[in-house]
């Protein structure tokens, strides 16, 4: 069984290789999310709110799936 130690490390290297690899692939960046139907935007001026509500629900979606897979194991 994991502990939570590792689990943070292994969490902590997950995102640092999806940073990289988000940061050194210019093309990937140009995937829609965070720019999805739901996602709500207010502009007023010089003031611009932006909440990504359809974007956060599916990575929930998505992360839950992960994270059931992997607590099968």
């Amino acid at each position: 069984m994991w502990d939570f130690g590792k689990l943070l490390i292994g969490l902590g290297i997950v995102s640092i290789v999806v940073g990289l690899f988000f940061t050194f692939i210019p093309h990937i960046t140009k995937i829609p999310f965070g720019r999805l139907p739901g996602d709500i935007v207010i502009k007023k001026g010089n003031f611009t709110f932006y909440f990504p509500l359809a974007s956060s629900i599916i990575l929930s979606i998505i992360l839950t799936v992960i994270f059931y897979f992997l607590s099968r194991r």
